[in-house]
């Protein structure tokens, strides 16, 4: 759906090595970890498969015991891809005491839930979250609206497009060039990514058309890539 990389291993080992050295004579206890995407809906496919990434973890890590004391559980909380009812799930998980919540399907909806996190943590000093991103990539979340509370585990759009038209430069048959994204936050930071590194690196190439498509809910491309074949374009970037 997003096209980002899952990396929930590498994150859940980081918070099991946080949890065994801070806590290291703590008696055996539960950690639960809120998941916070979609588990329903046009989208449910992509957050269950990233549930289970976590869930599948979070069993090695208690197996193997790489939390020390502690053992790690997940919590599937669905959002349906939306910033309001993800912050309604926010109330219920701030409500049942977790203080861990992993999301990264959507940057819209990761930027708020990073600024609700970060108003929650300001007025409730001992009581703060950890906002833990494994792939909400837009480049504002570590750039205007960086927090102190947030951790990102994937390259943002701009980084990502940078190593994208660095090797479209270099193939000299790529003339012309159409964008398609989803239009919310990170679609949109794609394409004008793409379109200022295009310019910067191979100044000849041609953005010969441009489409930001309703989020989730276009079925059939054909008029899409009717207007592609139009344009001529023989190449086309998408971040989905």
């Amino acid at each position: 759906m997003f096209a980002h990389a899952f990396r929930p291993p590498a994150l859940a080992l980081l918070v099991a090595a946080f949890l065994a050295a801070s806590f290291p004579t703590a008696a055996q206890q539960a950690v639960r970890m809120a998941y916070v995407d979609p588990l329903s809906g046009a989208f449910a496919n992509t957050g269950e498969h990233g549930l289970k990434h976590f869930q599948f973890t979070a069993d090695e890590i208690n197996r193997k015991g790489l939390a020390g004391a502690f053992k790690v559980e997940i919590v599937g909380f669905d959002n349906r891809v939306s910033p309001q009812e993800t912050l309604n799930q926010l109330k219920k998980i701030i409500d049942g005491g977790i203080r861990y919540v992993i999301q990264g399907q959507s940057s819209a909806v990761a930027l708020a839930l990073g600024d609700a996190i970060e108003k929650h943590n300001e007025r409730n000093p001992g009581r703060e979250i950890l906002y833990l991103n494994y792939a909400a990539v837009d480049p504002d979340l570590t750039n205007s609206k960086c927090s102190y509370w947030h951790f990102r585990f994937d390259a943002n759009s701009d980084m990502k497009m940078e190593a994208l038209t660095t090797f479209l430069a270099q193939n000299k048959d790529i003339k012309k060039v159409y964008l398609i994204n989803q239009n919310y936050s990170f679609g949109q930071a794609v394409a004008r990514a793409a379109k200022a590194d295009l310019a910067r690196k191979r100044p000849d190439i041609q953005i010969v058309g441009e489409d930001l498509h309703p989020l989730g809910q276009v079925k059939d491309f054909a008029p899409y890539v009717a207007k592609m074949k139009a344009a001529g374009a023989d190449t086309v970037i998408t971040g989905n």
